[in-house]
C-alpha cells in the first residue's frame, strides 16, 4: 500500500518561511493532480494549491503570491514553499495525490504561525 509521507511543518514567526515536502513511499501511476490542503481548528478542509496534469497550477486566493507548489517527478514528491507566513495560515496541512485509479492522502503536518 503506497503511503504519502509529509515533512517540514513546525512553528514559525509571522513573516517567516517553511517548506513542506510530501513523498510517496512507492510508485503511483497516472497521477492527475497533486496538491496541498489545510484544515484549521473548527474549519473545513480547504484547498491551498494544486498541480493539474503537471502543467496547470492553482492557488487559493489567500496564498497567491506567498506560496509556491512544485513537484519532482523522479522522486514522486510534491513541495509547498510558504513565504510571508501569517497567523491565519496556522493549520494542519495535508498533501494529496489524485490518480485515475486511487486517491491518496498524507497524514498531515502541523504548521503554526505565532510570535
Amino acid at each position: 500500500q503506497v503511503q504519502l509521507v509529509e515533512s517540514g511543518g513546525g512553528l514559525v514567526q509571522p513573516g517567516g518561511s517553511l517548506r513542506l515536502s510530501c513523498a510517496a513511499s512507492g510508485s503511483i501511476f497516472n497521477i492527475v493532480r497533486m496538491g496541498w490542503y489545510r484544515q484549521a481548528p473548527g474549519k473545513q478542509r480547504e484547498l491551498v494549491a494544486t498541480i493539474i496534469n503537471g502543467i496547470m497550477f492553482t492557488y487559493a486566493d489567500s496564498v497567491k503570491g506567498r506560496f509556491t507548489i512544485s513537484r519532482d517527478n523522479a522522486k514522486n514528491t510534491v513541495y509547498l514553499q510558504m513565504d510571508s507566513l501569517k497567523p491565519e495560515d496556522t493549520a494542519v496541512y495535508y498533501c494529496n495525490f489524485y490518480a485515475r485509479t486511487a486517491n491518496y492522502w498524507g497524514q498531515g503536518t502541523q504548521v503554526t504561525v505565532s510570535s
